[in-house]
């Protein structure tokens, strides 16, 4: 028999690929984490407040004011430390989420962006021609000034005004 354990799956993270392909999938997947650290901190915070009001009510006899305190400190700070931590680990989720669905939404911008710089660039090489516009003068239409302006020819000299 061969020692070789072939795993379920032949890639054991495929599924975590999938994820972090899919913005919606991503964001999930960390509520689904960041539910079970915010009710972890709940149940530390529950544990510091118990542990803070026993340490501080164990007296030892010749204890001096404020002794049994001192000596509860180390204990609550490394626990405020842990909830500290976790209150940063949840945050860093909810960015993460949000950043992911930004980077997504940028992604989809700058291919937009580079589509129509492309289109501007097609169109500026390959110009299309246009017929050139008509003067309305030529046409024949009356101009604001009548006798000034537009073509003149020797045969309606005599129409003109004189200076």
């Amino acid at each position: 028999m061969s020692t070789d354990h072939k795993p379920f799956f032949d890639d054991p993270n495929a599924a975590l690929r999938e994820i972090a392909q899919n913005p919606a999938a991503y964001a999930h997947y960390l509520a689904d984490f960041n539910r079970v650290v915010l009710d972890m901190q709940a149940k530390l915070e529950i544990l510091q407040r118990e542990t803070r009001v026993h340490c501080r009510r164990t007296r030892i006899e010749g204890d001096k004011w404020k002794q049994a305190q001192l000596r509860s400190f180390p204990v609550e700070k490394s626990l405020n430390d842990v909830l500290r931590s976790l209150k940063k680990v949840t945050s860093g989720m909810e960015k993460s989420a949000h950043k992911r669905h930004a980077h997504d939404e940028k992604v989809k911008e700058v291919r937009k962006q580079r589509k129509e710089k492309a289109q501007l660039k097609a169109r500026k090489n390959n110009p299309q021609i246009q017929a050139a516009p008509e003067n309305p003068e030529q046409r024949g239409a009356q101009s604001p000034n009548p006798g000034y302006g537009g073509p003149t020819s020797i045969y309606n000299l005599d129409r003109r005004e004189s200076a």
